[in-house]
């Protein structure tokens, strides 16, 4: 049927722009990571803090990088859909300075609710930041360009929500509730 066949042709080709930029969606030094180094698989994700998808796939994705030593999961910080999303990107890629990246990351990713800066600056502070410092470093230039890099490689892909994710340069096109990243995974080592 010639809707299929559309969605097919359009899956391969962003499969085929992802593969073409897949050094820079994996190891751009500017975008942190959660997980294992030498992972042999990597999970690229765009996410934003505000995203409800994205935090509902959080815990699953978490245990998956605790539960197996080979996978890294590397976090692409795509604000897009709040004023407060910018805010919070921008602190988080900041705590990377003091490394913290991780814990409030994952603080912010399972705050229930929209997101005020009042919030985000109580869990840096929980999270053992210097929210002084990250206010100053959140404007840093490397900040900024880690974000624009974030929406140049969303555009190349045409990801144009969150969350989207990427493994061995194939993009999962199903729903995140119904993906089976064990599973997407153990394709990608075959």
């Amino acid at each position: 049927d010639y809707a299929k066949q559309m969605e097919a042709a359009e899956a391969k080709d962003r499969d085929q722009r992802a593969a073409a930029i897949i050094g820079a969606l994996e190891d751009n030094p500017g975008s942190p990571f959660i997980g294992h180094p030498q992972a042999d698989v990597t999970i690229v994700e765009f996410f934003d803090y505000a995203c409800p998808y994205c935090k509902a796939v959080e815990p699953r994705l978490t245990a998956l990088v605790q539960r197996d030593k080979g996978v890294k999961l590397v976090l692409k910080e795509f604000p897009i859909l709040t004023k407060q999303s910018m805010i919070a990107s921008r602190m988080a890629l900041a705590a990377v300075k003091q490394g913290k990246y991780a814990p409030f990351h994952l603080a912010m990713m399972r705050h229930l609710g929209p997101l005020e800066v009042s919030d985000i600056e109580q869990m840096a502070k929980a999270s053992g930041l210097d929210v002084a410092r990250l206010k100053r470093d959140m404007y840093a230039p490397e900040v900024t360009d880690e974000i624009i890099a974030n929406f140049n490689q969303a555009r190349a892909i045409r990801a144009f929500q969150t969350p989207a994710f990427i493994v061995r340069g194939h993009i999962l096109s199903s729903e995140s509730a119904s993906i089976n990243f064990p599973a997407e995974v153990a394709a990608a080592r075959k």
